[in-house]
């Protein structure tokens, strides 16, 4: 689709980054209820891991499943202004900066010509500007799952409170639409159990010799003499070896432990933050695949970013105006559920393509150059040669 009408006067609308707004203490969501689609085995009282009150769906090393986040106390979005018509346009591209782009592209492939570069003759460049829709939903979650390392005096604190609830712990402040991990160790949850694989002992059979601490001897088969009647010299006669594996003691420290014989064992909280995109381009009818227009950047016209958007208004393409309203109905619906909404930043891009023909050898030829940083797609490019690597 090529485009008269383009809009212009870059303008950012809504207030950007409001940052970690405080949750209000006390409220029934902020307790983690028994959470749904459980990995691995609840853990009873008297257990190595105990029920703690707030904290009952908590399972070991699966984690217990998306804590649903306490209710918002923001404002609905309201409409805002939406982008200003205008002639602006992107300047159209000139046959030099066309050539330079196939120039480059070919010489990024080993099994490419240079000859179309050299002596082809462009007769023809065509504009196919589009329009691409871009929201971003950043947002928090937060599991829970019991974890347990060995116990090296570490401080226990278990029931001497009640733990807070998963989404009064403070996390750190995320840089905004950006991907990010913080794990937090739940205050008020730790204590000490014996080792559960070593039954307390700090150490474990060796799996090698089965406890015992010596193997049959490899050179004599256990028999203690050569095949030519002498003793052997390896296992002098005994027959059996040391373990390499145990040093000869039956047993090896136990690795979950590490000898410690007992395990302090505490809930892990993981606070996750998601930049979740999502992209809708204008169709458009050069015969350049949209999938193309993923890796390239356009030029910006219009950016809104608030803690809810809402719906570009005003667009003079109706079919970007429609996708506009139908993402921003999706991700408030879909991440709520599971998330709390941080932020959304919605932009429009103007995407230059250009088509450009050209005549090589007597045939006619095509290729396009799409972004800001000028990519080429040149499928069935007439000059190519097939290399095998020996």
């Amino acid at each position: 689709m090529e485009n008269s009408h383009i809009v212009s006067g870059y303008r950012s609308y809504g207030a950007t980054n409001l940052g970690y707004a405080p949750v209000v203490q006390g409220s029934p969501g902020m307790y983690a209820p028994p959470a749904s689609n459980f990995q691995g085995p609840n853990a009873p009282p008297g257990s190595m891991f105990d029920s703690v009150p707030g904290y009952e769906g908590t399972v070991a090393g699966g984690g217990g499943g998306y804590l649903p986040p306490p209710m918002p106390s923001f404002p609905v979005p309201q409409p805002q202004p939406g982008p200003e018509q205008s002639n602006w346009d992107i300047p159209c591209m000139t046959e030099d900066a066309a050539r330079e782009a196939l120039a480059k592209f070919v010489s990024s492939k080993c099994c490419y010509s240079s000859g179309p570069v050299k002596d082809g003759v462009i007769t023809g460049m065509e504009p196919f500007n589009t329009y691409r829709y871009r929201l971003e939903t950043f947002t928090e979650s937060r599991t829970t799952e019991w974890s347990q390392e060995p116990y090296r005096g570490q401080p226990v604190d278990a029931y001497t409170q009640p733990p807070p609830g998963p989404w009064i712990i403070p996390a750190k402040t995320p840089t905004f639409f950006q991907n990010e991990t913080q794990i937090i160790k739940v205050p008020n949850t730790s204590s000490v159990k014996n080792c559960q694989i070593c039954m307390g002992m700090g150490k474990s059979p060796c799996k090698e010799c089965a406890g015992v601490g010596s193997k049959e001897c490899w050179v004599c088969k256990g028999d203690g003499n050569r095949t030519s009647g002498d003793q052997c010299h390896h296992c002098q006669g005994r027959g059996r070896e040391n373990c390499s594996h145990c040093q000869g003691q039956g047993a090896k420290t136990c690795q979950t432990c590490d000898g410690k014989q007992q395990m302090l064992v505490f809930i892990n909280l993981k606070v996750i933050w998601t930049n979740n995109l999502e992209d809708y381009v204008v169709e458009q009818s050069s015969g350049l695949p949209v999938a193309n227009l993923s890796s390239v950047s356009g030029k910006e016209m219009f950016r809104d970013t608030q803690y809810m958007v809402y719906p570009v208004m005003g667009f003079p393409n109706p079919n970007l105006g429609q996708a506009a309203e139908r993402l921003v109905r999706e991700h408030q619906a879909k991440f709520a559920q599971t998330s709390r909404i941080l932020q959304q930043r919605q932009t429009i891009e103007l995407i230059p393509i250009t088509k450009v023909s050209y005549k090589w050898k007597g045939d006619s030829h095509l290729y396009f150059v799409y972004g800001n940083e000028f990519e080429v797609n040149a499928d069935g490019y007439p000059a190519t040669c097939c290399c095998t690597v020996m």
